[in-house]
């Protein structure tokens, strides 16, 4: 990885060496490296399924406007011709690659109440920072597969002979179908551009207090879905916390947030990248064209999203729960 780590740092202009690249985590569609040299380390996130310049650029901008709102996050760097992302030579592989501060601290524990506070505050401020979008949300946060699909995923799936094939034929006989009924568009009456990608272990939390991580996603939503989906996830999600979810609505409508949990179809952000997710990552499990370690990845996502999908009679709880805030 020498070369990899000399070749970024002379394209961000980091100075000379020696440079060394560590792994550190692998996400869906990236790898994280700590990219250290000079007494300095960086953050490389290598992006594994090609990149859309387009979305670095939202992303770039998304990032820099909440931060005159106060939003911490690390410092998205752009290389020396000015553009925020970088493609290595066939040489070293050919992926692309964004740099960025590295933030150390751990991950945000969702069940403290300031943190809950400090989220839902957060939310606030990039809704009112991302208010007025005219752009169309992406298809992967309004629209799913049919049950047609689903079914030929899933012949596939047990062709292959995977372990979890009947888990996922008996979600795809109830719950995949229960969940689609309440996907929707999104009334363009209500986007804002925002981060979409809400989750606790894209909090990191170190001395000076949280830091938002991983805008890769950034772009056009609706208020209330995403909302929605955040109150789901921070509060605990099937097995929901009330208290906390509570916390955190206050602390967004106390801070301008003006999005309500009124019905499901709130929650049509949440069942459509949970369901998308689990589809994609079950496409990878069985795609030749990927490497072993992409398919293993995918496979223990699939597992992991069987698990935890969510489940409607929880999300209809949770809106009686909050039905005092609004």
């Amino acid at each position: 990885m020498h070369d990899t780590a000399d070749f970024i740092a002379d394209i961000y202009a980091l100075g000379t060496g020696p440079w060394r690249m560590t792994p550190v985590t692998r996400g869906a569609l990236g790898q994280i490296w700590q990219l250290t040299g000079n007494g300095s380390s960086w953050a490389v996130k290598e992006l594994l399924f090609g990149c859309d310049k387009q979305q670095v650029r939202r992303e770039a901008a998304l990032r820099n406007a909440t931060e005159k709102l106060g939003i911490v996050s690390p410092r998205f760097i752009p290389n020396r011709e000015g553009e925020h992302v970088s493609q290595l030579p066939p040489s070293l592989g050919g992926s692309y690659v964004k740099l960025y501060d590295w933030v150390s601290g751990s991950e945000a524990d969702a069940s403290d109440p300031e943190i809950l506070s400090w989220f839902g505050r957060t939310l606030a401020l990039l809704h009112m920072a991302g208010a007025g979008a005219t752009a169309t949300p992406n298809s992967w946060y309004e629209e799913c597969h049919q049950d047609a699909d689903w079914t030929e995923l899933h012949q596939q799936i047990r062709r292959a002979g995977l372990p979890w094939s009947d888990a996922l034929g008996r979600f795809v006989s109830t719950s995949a179908a229960e969940l689609r009924h309440h996907v929707t568009a999104s009334d363009s009456g209500d986007l804002v551009t925002s981060h979409l990608d809400l989750q606790p272990q894209n909090v990191l939390v170190g001395p000076a207090g949280p830091v938002l991580l991983d805008w890769d996603n950034a772009g056009s939503t609706s208020a209330e879905r995403e909302l929605a989906r955040a109150v789901y996830v921070w509060s605990g999600g099937n097995q929901f916390n009330a208290d906390s979810a509570r916390r955190l609505t206050r602390a967004y409508v106390d801070a301008g947030g003006r999005a309500a949990i009124k019905s499901l179809d709130s929650f049509s952000m949440l069942f459509a990248t949970a369901l998308n997710y689990l589809y994609v990552q079950a496409e990878c499990a069985i795609d030749p064209t990927v490497t072993a370690a992409q398919r293993e990845f995918a496979s223990g996502q699939v597992v992991a999203s069987l698990r935890n999908a969510p489940d409607l009679a929880a999300a209809s709880r949770l809106i009686k729960a909050l039905e005092t805030e609004w």
